[in-house]
């Protein structure tokens, strides 16, 4: 597994370098296949944050924290990431089990106004709504957009208030 640490307004000290790398490392039990771990620990006056992004074979885990101490926040967010694996493992088991899911209504989406404040780019591995809900969970996230392995069209899953999900699909 590669593991890249990077700090924003902090120095990453050999120790907390090792630290870092020694709390990561442990996901290897769990999962076989990552490929690759980001880590990005940030200051912004007395509040310390932890970020870490798992890469497995396509799929996409996430977790970040906020706290006064980084090796308090750098322990929080293994916790969230661990609880995320597991979870990750478990799907991967009934997935394979053939485990029937339900199926997915189509549904309209309303814009809010606003502008632009961060933009992000990512590769999107062409996938069925029902992997892309079970991305969508891992990165905890309310919605989550993919390629729809089907039709080759752009669309967006999202959770909603009742905690169902809805299917975003272009009319072409």
């Amino acid at each position: 597994m590669n593991i890249i640490i990077s700090g924003r307004q902090l120095n990453i000290t050999p120790a907390l370098k090792s630290y870092v790398e020694l709390k990561v490392e442990k996901f290897e039990k769990y999962v076989s296949n990552i490929t690759e771990a980001v880590v990005t620990l940030s200051v912004e006056k007395y509040r310390h944050k932890a970020e870490v992004l798992l890469k497995i074979e396509g799929a996409l885990i996430q977790a970040e924290g906020v706290t006064d101490e980084i090796y308090s926040v750098i322990d929080e967010v293994v916790e969230k990431l661990e609880k995320q694996v597991i979870k990750y493992k478990e799907r991967l088991r009934c997935h394979r089990k053939g485990e029937k899911r339900e199926r997915w209504p189509s549904l309209a989406v309303e814009a809010e106004k606003g502008r632009i404040i961060k933009h992000k780019r990512f590769d999107m591995k062409p996938m069925i709504p029902e992997e892309a809900a079970d991305q969508m969970e891992l990165l905890d996230k309310d919605f989550f957009v993919f390629a729809n392995l089907a039709s080759s069209d752009i669309n967006v899953i999202y959770r909603r208030k009742d905690g169902n999900y809805g299917l975003i699909e272009p009319i072409k």
